[in-house]
């Protein structure tokens, strides 16, 4: 996002304490006035405040946090940061209304301990986000860096003397570039794979690691780019953020995560690299040689240690993420989580260095437990029906600040008692909206496979569910393909307002989903239409089974390999659904092969290249669901976003062109601006009505069926 990096000129811009706005009392009035509505809506789940980015003070008594807002007439959104003394419980805002707010730290400074934030705070329609430093006892707030482009990924070191950042670096030359004498040619030159990612086409730039000092101001001097010259990102993308960089605790060092690799498209080779900040350019990686994911560095309180997240197998990106630990003096490497058969995620260490702690899913929830550092048995801390997710562990090593959600409600922050697994809340964020909603019962399922194993599943029943009545069903078919039905709040696929809307959902944790061994969710790559398939069927059938389900009204529905899931069973379900609906769905294996940008996934998961052998072959056409189109009878909703380039939209037309062509009830709701996600408030509001719409029409008898939108 700068073309070059230039020396930075940093102008303190001074910034009031800002009380409630007055458009926070508007909301509060709008919530007041909305008291009656008892029953989740698409509406209203874009009114619930979504919990962002958190910090704990040093001490401990104070947590920061930001809480971002939609308003679906203007169809943006905003974010607040507030401030919790956690004894009395006072909660502050600090800044509101800001455009973004990003990652949140408490750092040391001349001044006191103060808020170090990325964001953009809106006051300036041209300005690019920025570091900021805010003072947790009035809201004053400076700004820190003044890059032409903006940054992002702000991390500030352990003692408070330099900042860490990334910024966009422009390398690659366009195509006017290179040919000045036209410019006003619209094309690319492509020469390699990757030259677009998930939602957005190669912008001749890459995310470099910059950092740079700070001065008795608090003001960063001029930044150091680690990266220079390098065609590579960090944080890795599409996903990445600032967990994959880090600080020694002395602040003389810097480790990073990169993925700089000739075959971007086929490897999932990333590395942890580390650097002095003296001498920044030498760089050395730590993980050279081992050929999977290498990301998440995080040094131990005494900074003897580095520990760093990795995935052993090449090529595969769901592979068991194990813990490795580093010794800085020696160079050796050892794994700490040795013998368990779970992924774990978020490596966080124990004050005095001897014991990790991660998350790890199990049984459809997300676990937090703790390891030695020197390995052993892995122990279960947290428990409940909910997916934790780890923040920061205090001084005193007993309470670790973490986030958690449920089903029923989105992201609350609390505090985990480290012992004894009990949790306090610390946020109740969306308490006024929940007042008098009536909540959906979630139950846990147990069905047996059709190998005689054992599958977990979720059921979630309506409000007001009346056993002695006859309800519609809907399959829930899960993504991934390994991804684990979890106690997630999804904004899209929200099973709470699926049941709001009198539905009963049966989720199953098929095979190829995390959190039940490592056997069960690799079985599913070179299987796409087989076993996974089947345990699905049997959670359908199980479910279809009972008295107060109407066998006739049953949907299946998912997104992604959900969504190939429901083209699959569009041709080999036996007339157990009356509609189905795929989302950003695999159709023909063979197409999606050539149009995807993430290669090591496909020949993972499918074996490699169709034209690379027999084998292959005849396993993209046993299961490929455009082989079986001569069977649909099924009426089917198709939705695709013109920008994804994951399951590129061609899927979805050919899907939508075979079902037309076929005679079968079918809509198809496109989306031009969005991708594989649907990120837009009034996109949003309108997906979630049409889906419902066209589950309405075959599901629910009494709702008067509308004209095939296909005729």
């Amino acid at each position: 996002m700068i073309r070059q990096l230039i020396a930075l000129v940093l102008i303190s811009v001074m910034l009031p304490a800002l009380p409630a706005s007055a458009q926070q009392e508007t909301r509060k009035k709008k919530e007041r006035a909305e008291e009656k509505i008892t029953r989740m809506t698409p509406e209203l789940l874009w009114k619930l405040g979504r919990v962002g980015n958190a910090a704990l003070s040093s001490d401990g008594t104070h947590v920061a946090y930001t809480v971002k807002r939609y308003d679906l007439e203007d169809n943006s959104g905003t974010s607040t940061l507030f401030i919790k003394e956690l004894t009395s419980g006072d909660t502050r805002t600090l800044v509101a209304d800001w455009k973004s707010i990003g990652d949140v730290q408490f750092v040391p400074s001349p001044f006191g301990e103060r808020i170090y934030l990325s964001g953009l705070s809106g006051k300036d329609e041209e300005a690019k986000p920025q570091a900021w430093s805010i003072n947790p006892v009035d809201g004053g707030a400076y700004q820190v860096t003044d890059i032409e482009e903006g940054i992002a990924n702000l991390k500030v070191d352990p003692t408070g003397k330099h900042l860490a950042f990334t910024v966009d670096i422009k390398l690659d030359k366009e195509v006017t570039e290179l040919f000045e004498d036209l410019p006003k040619a619209d094309a690319r030159i492509i020469d390699s794979l990757m030259f677009r990612h998930w939602n957005a086409w190669h912008d001749y730039k890459f995310s470099h690691l910059h950092i740079a000092k700070l001065d008795q101001q608090g003001r960063a001097e001029e930044a150091t780019d680690l990266m220079k010259d390098v065609r590579a990102d960090c944080p890795v993308p599409p996903f990445g953020g600032s967990e994959q960089f880090n600080w020694s605790p002395d602040g003389s060092e810097i480790a990073y995560t990169l993925k700089d690799v000739d075959d971007w498209a086929e490897s999932t080779n990333s590395d942890v690299f580390v650097v002095k900040v003296e001498r920044p350019t030498t760089v050395v990686n730590i993980s050279e040689g081992m050929e999977g994911y290498d990301n998440n560095p995080v040094y131990s309180p005494d900074g003897r240690f580095l520990a760093f997240h990795s995935m052993q197998r090449a090529g595969f990106e769901s592979d068991r993420n194990r813990i490795m630990i580093y010794d800085r003096a020696g160079g050796e490497i050892t794994e700490a989580t040795g013998g368990l058969d779970q992924t774990t995620h978020g490596a966080t260490w124990s004050p005095d260095g001897n014991q990790l702690y991660f998350t790890s899913e199990h049984h459809g929830t997300v676990q937090v437990y703790r390891v030695p550092r020197v390995g052993g048995p892995a122990k279960q801390v947290s428990n409940g029906r909910f997916n934790w997710n780890l923040i920061a562990v205090d001084s005193s090593g007993k309470k670790a600040l973490v986030s958690y959600m449920s089903m029923l409600r989105p992201t609350e922050l609390g505090l985990l008692n480290l012992s004894k697994g009990t949790s306090e809340k610390i946020t109740r964020v969306n308490d006024e909206l929940y007042r008098n909603l009536e909540l959906p019962k979630i139950q846990q399922r147990w069905v047996e496979a059709t190998d005689g194993k054992k599958i977990h599943c979720w059921v979630i029943y309506p409000p007001k569910f009346d056993p002695k009545k006859k309800w519609p069903l809907l399959t829930y078919c899960q993504g991934g393909p390994q991804g684990q039905i979890g106690q997630w709040f999804s904004f899209r696929w929200n099973f709470h307002l699926m049941a709001a809307n009198d539905y009963v959902i049966v989720a199953p944790n098929r095979r190829g989903l995390p959190g039940f061994g490592r056997e069960w969710n690799d079985q599913i790559s070179g299987d796409w239409g087989g076993q996974a398939m089947q345990d699905i069927l049997s959670a359908t059938d199980d479910l279809m089974g009972e008295n107060f389900i109407d066998p006739k009204r049953t949907g299946a529905i998912g997104a992604s390999f959900g969504g190939y899931t429901a083209y699959w069973l569009m041709g080999n379900h036996e007339d157990r659904f009356a509609c189905m609906i795929s989302h950003c769905g695999v159709f023909n294996l063979e197409s999606m092969y050539g149009s995807t940008e993430e290669l090591f996934f496909v020949n993972w998961d499918l074996g490699g290249p169709y034209w690379e052998s027999r084998k292959i072959q005849r396993e993209y056409d046993q299961f490929s669901p455009h082989r079986f189109v001569k069977n649909w009878t099924t009426p089917l909703l198709v939705i695709h976003g013109q920008k994804d380039f994951r399951v590129p939209v061609t899927q979805g037309i050919e899907a939508f062109t075979a079902a037309q062509v076929e005679g079968v009830p079918s809509r198809f709701l496109y989306f031009p601006d969005e991708g594989h996600w649907v990120l837009g408030p009034q996109n949003g509001v309108l997906w979630h009505r049409v889906f419902f719409d066209w589950l309405d029409r075959y599901c629910k008898p009494t709702t008067k069926r509308k004209a095939s939108a296909s005729k």
